[in-house]
């Protein structure tokens, strides 16, 4: 019996007592012994037994250059020799004024203001009140709609809720939601112009009431990676301008380099009205988000005090400075490491061992854009899995028996490393994914 055995006992007795975990069956959880995690460094996360495992899924999306940097681990010690909380609400200070520059310049042309939040959800919450707020001000009250996609994600609070489109996420609460317009899912439909032409379909039976369409650019992440046809998002900005509708783009899990630009919706060179990050903005170290809006956006708030045109919304920790230092430092890491000049060339080589994946007979689609990536599993092609089966979650145990951590989509295997993981960790992480899927659909 191994010495560390009786802590790890009293350990999991303790866990599984008090720890109600997100996105898991608890009866399922409470069947097994859980993994704890004890120290990481780089692409590597280890257990308390000392066993090591490739983070395949960057803890859930938000780590971007590896555990355990030293100049985000820095940044956060020498603020906390300053100060480690003040509130931005009748205060400011400069972590929070130069991270808002610094978004200001990284952002698509336009997006000028930065209203700090402390996780996604509650990004986008800001950015559906921020813009149902802005029609106000402009004497259009009609526009209270908004348009999503079938299949997006986009959190987990109730605004977010409403305009999300994942049924298995969604569908138990919708009693409790605001009303939204769904447009067709546009990896669905054929190419762009068919796409478009479902959202303008709604656009069209409700002028003068939307005050917003919302999507992820280019990937919609939690419905399964699913990767939008060429020329979609543009045709999108180009039916809000049309239709004089705000276009609010979800760069949650796309933005900071994930799509192998520094935001998604530079691929198709569109700027959009509201933009919602968070997850890698710190680098994965400490819970930060921000909505970015335009002048004009930010303008229509301004007036008399009489007047209430305040934008009303606010957190405890809104722009903590320790997670805006470890933001700073964690953007900082982009220049010095040429982190977007050298992905081109992961990306390449992700594809590459990809297309070999094609070869087992339980692999349907693999979707890609940059380094985000999902495997599908299949029963037989046009078949998938059974929920009740559980292949997806089956297949990323077996990964982590053979030391690889990742979690699936239902039956989608996630791959989306660290972008600092070298190529030969790159093709190292791959090898084990295609093993563990060879080894449980087979067996």
């Amino acid at each position: 019996m191994s010495e560390l055995a009786p802590l790890l006992e009293a350990l999991r007795q303790t866990e599984q007592r008090h720890v109600w975990h997100p996105f898991t069956q608890m009866r399922d959880w409470e069947a097994e012994p859980p993994l704890f995690i004890e120290s990481a460094s780089g692409v590597k996360v280890r257990d308390l037994e000392g066993r090591e495992y490739y983070d395949a899924n960057s803890s859930l999306w938000v780590n971007l250059h590896g555990h355990r940097r030293p100049e985000i681990d820095r940044a956060i010690s020498d603020q906390l020799a300053r100060v480690a909380h003040t509130t931005l609400v009748g205060l400011t200070h400069r972590p929070a004024a130069e991270l808002a520059e610094r978004l200001a310049h990284l952002a698509p042309e336009g997006l000028t203001r930065v209203f700090f939040s402390d996780g996604g959800a509650e990004a986008v919450e800001i950015a559906v009140k921020m813009a149902y707020q802005y029609w106000l001000h402009r004497g259009e009250p009609r526009r209270s709609r908004f348009v999503a996609l079938a299949g997006g994600y986009h959190g987990d609070t109730i605004g977010a809720v409403s305009v999300g489109g994942v049924p298995v996420f969604h569908e138990l609460f919708r009693p409790l939601l605001f009303e939204a317009e769904f447009a067709p899912n546009p990896a669905h439909c054929g190419d762009a112009d068919e796409a478009a032409a479902g959202l303008e379909a709604i656009l069209e039976r409700h002028p003068g009431e939307i005050a917003g369409v919302i999507l992820e650019p280019m990937v919609q992440a939690a419905a399964g990676m699913l990767v939008q046809p060429p020329g979609y998002l543009r045709r999108v900005r180009e039916l809000c301008d049309r239709y004089d509708t705000l276009l609010i783009a979800d760069e949650i899990a796309t933005g900071f380099g994930r799509t192998g630009r520094m935001f998604a919706c530079e691929h198709e060179g569109i700027a959009p009205d509201l933009m919602c990050v968070a997850k890698s903005l710190t680098g994965g170290y400490l819970p930060l988000a921000a909505t970015l809006a335009t002048e004009r956006i930010y303008e229509a708030f301004l007036g008399a005090y009489e007047e209430r045109k305040t934008f009303f919304h606010g957190h405890s920790y809104t722009a903590n400075p320790l997670a805006c230092a470890a933001a700073l430092a964690n953007l900082r890491i982009f220049i010095t490491d040429q982190v977007l000049e050298r992905l081109p060339a992961k990306v390449e080589l992700t594809r590459a061992l990809l297309a070999s994946f094609s070869e087992l007979p339980h692999v349907g689609e693999i979707r890609q854009c940059g380094l985000m990536v999902g495997i599908e599993l299949v029963r037989e092609p046009g078949f998938p899995y059974a929920w009740g089966e559980a292949m997806g979650i089956r297949v990323c145990r077996r990964a982590r028996s053979l030391g690889l951590i990742t979690r699936p989509l239902v039956n989608v295997v996630v791959f989306m490393p660290p972008l600092s993981s070298t190529e030969d960790e790159l093709s190292e992480m791959l090898s084990i994914i295609r093993e563990a899927i060879a080894l449980e659909t087979n067996g």
